[in-house]
């Protein structure tokens, strides 16, 4: 036991052997140096080109939504240049409208107009011939009302006229 107790006290006082501490210190080092020397460049490739690509899809991304916001710009000039037209056209078509319907009511008064004029005309030159009867036939009436209330014969013709003119001269007082 107390070889035991000796050996114990050469031994390490943590509880471990030297050799192995120094085997393992030895091996972490290697490992280390293999990592650092090997898989850690590895790593930072694969970091740098997944970096890389994150940073080419963020622009391609950012230039996709450039491109669209000007896609986008065009189409609403577009739609507005295309708005400005059909107004543009509708005003022109109301324009027209309106001329035409001006015209169709200048035309149309100035047919009437005519109408009324070629019914006045003829209105007057029926008057006129309706005058020109009734002066006659009255002329005749009060020739022979005037012969047989005065008693004689106004065969005259020229007493006729006077007579008449006379008469028809006091009924447009």
């Amino acid at each position: 036991m107390n070889q035991n107790i000796a050996a114990e006290g050469t031994t390490n006082p943590i509880g471990l052997p030297w050799g192995e501490v120094v085997i393992a210190a030895i091996g972490f080092a290697l490992l280390l140096i293999v990592l650092g020397k090997f898989v850690w460049p590895q790593f930072e490739k694969a970091f740098a080109a997944r970096t890389k690509a994150i940073e080419g899809g963020i622009a391609k991304a950012e230039e996709a939504q450039n491109e669209a916001k000007a896609a986008l710009d065009r189409y609403n000039q577009q739609l507005a240049g295309a708005r400005e037209e059909a107004a543009k056209i509708r005003e022109d078509a109301r324009a027209q409208a309106q001329a035409i319907r001006d015209d169709m009511l200048a035309q149309a008064h100035a047919e009437a107009e005519r109408i009324a004029a070629a019914g006045r005309a003829q209105l007057d030159a029926q008057r006129a011939q309706i005058v020109a009867e009734l002066r006659a036939d009255l002329g005749r009436v009060s020739v022979e009302l005037a012969g047989k209330v005065v008693g004689e014969s106004l065969d005259d013709e020229a007493r006729q006229n006077r007579t008449v003119e006379r008469f028809l001269a006091e009924l447009d007082r």
